[in-house]
């Protein structure tokens, strides 16, 4: 018994730890999600909108804290009151979720590991039995750090902040989306499909008997009726990792392939929504200044965004913009880039770098170290 407490303490500790760091690791993407289940044809609490950033950016906080505190053998019984009531908390939201087949994706684990919502809920059972384990058995439960203990949570703490702080200012660290760099955005818009293989059960017109072939004998009509076919998959094929990529231009004609297919280096301004997106004089004015030298180096640099027509051109307008516009789904944009605007290098479709809003660099910087 003690053993099987001490394994299931590393166990609950690591993966509360991990999966609050990977939605730290994404805050934005945490956000995204929240909105989901706030949403009107899921939980219906359309006035947790105002909250989901906040929940967003302190949940990762203590799943990970609290992950931590478990692996020390910190303040036991507060810990395993705490993680024992996030737990149930999650467990019945991830089973409403998937009994009401309300969001298909839970979000527990980030983009790093996708799961659908019953997936998540026996994750979650599995997951509890370990932490009645703990609770009966907490008496068996290791400490290690002494009297450093504190300090150790309160500097962990602090660690875990800052990191979530830093991804949601500057980017995920660790890029678990479709669109991360090195991606050729084409071939994931391909995925590769399914191997296939044909049966058809043929009747013989003298003998009546059927039988099946995995390809038509020759002159097959002469002694043979057809009956059925079916289908077999041989070998799974693999799923495009991005769907519903589109660039479409102002006037709605696509430009999705001859954007992709430009040899050269490109960027991709991605201004989700003009009017939510941050417009303040420094952030514009690293956008212009870097987009008036690519243009007169005759290196590509657009702007794909979802707003209307109207909206952009009062922007142009506005902020004396030099480069074109083009449309993009608003969805398929926040997933590309946690940042409104966000700036995207490609060469040859491939993603080559990205930066958020805080960090556009310039011009003479990329230059140096991605244009040559």
């Amino acid at each position: 018994m003690k053993r099987i407490v001490k394994i299931s303490q590393v166990l609950v500790g690591i993966l509360f730890i991990f999966s609050g760091f990977v939605k730290a690791d994404d805050p934005a993407g945490f956000t995204i999600k929240l909105h989901e289940y706030f949403a009107a044809d899921a939980l219906n609490m359309p006035w947790l909108d105002k909250f989901a950033f906040a929940m967003a950016f302190s949940i990762p906080i203590i799943e990970m804290t609290l992950g931590f505190m478990l692996l020390l053998g910190n303040r036991k019984k507060l810990t395993l009151v705490l993680v024992t009531l996030m737990m149930i908390f999650f467990t019945f939201l991830t089973w409403y979720t998937a009994h009401y087949n309300k969001v298909l994706e839970c979000g527990c684990f980030g983009d790093a590991i996708p799961m659908t919502s019953w997936q998540s809920f026996w994750k979650n059972v599995v997951l509890m039995v370990f932490i009645l384990l703990l609770i009966f058995g907490n008496k068996h439960m290791y400490s290690i750090g002494g009297k450093a203990q504190n300090i150790l949570v309160i500097l962990f703490l602090a660690g875990s902040t800052g990191f979530a702080y830093y991804c949601y200012n500057y980017l995920p660290v660790l890029d678990f989306r479709p669109y991360k760099v090195g991606t050729d955005i084409k071939q994931a818009m391909q995925g590769i499909p399914d191997e296939e293989k044909f049966f058809y059960t043929l009747k013989n017109k003298k003998s009546g008997e059927t039988k099946e072939f995995d390809k038509f004998p020759d002159n097959y009509q002469n002694d043979w009726t057809f009956v059925s076919s079916r289908t077999e998959i041989t070998k799974k094929g693999v799923e495009a990792k991005i769907k519903d990529f589109n660039i479409s231009a102002m006037a709605g004609t696509d430009v999705t392939d001859s954007i992709l297919s430009v040899k050269g280096n490109q960027f991709l301004l991605i201004m989700e929504t003009i009017t939510d997106a941050n417009k303040d004089d420094e952030t514009i004015t690293k956008i212009n200044a870097l987009a008036n030298e690519c243009l007169k180096g005759h290196i590509g640099f657009i702007c794909l965004t979802a707003s209307d027509p109207t909206a952009v051109s009062d922007f142009q307008k506005k902020y004396k913009t030099a480069f074109k516009f083009f449309n993009t789904d608003g969805t398929v944009l926040k997933t590309m880039i946690r940042s409104n605007p966000g700036l995207i290098l490609i060469k040859g479709g491939v993603v080559k770098a990205m930066w958020h809003y805080h960090s556009i660099p310039a011009y003479a910087d990329v230059t140096a170290k991605y244009l040559h």
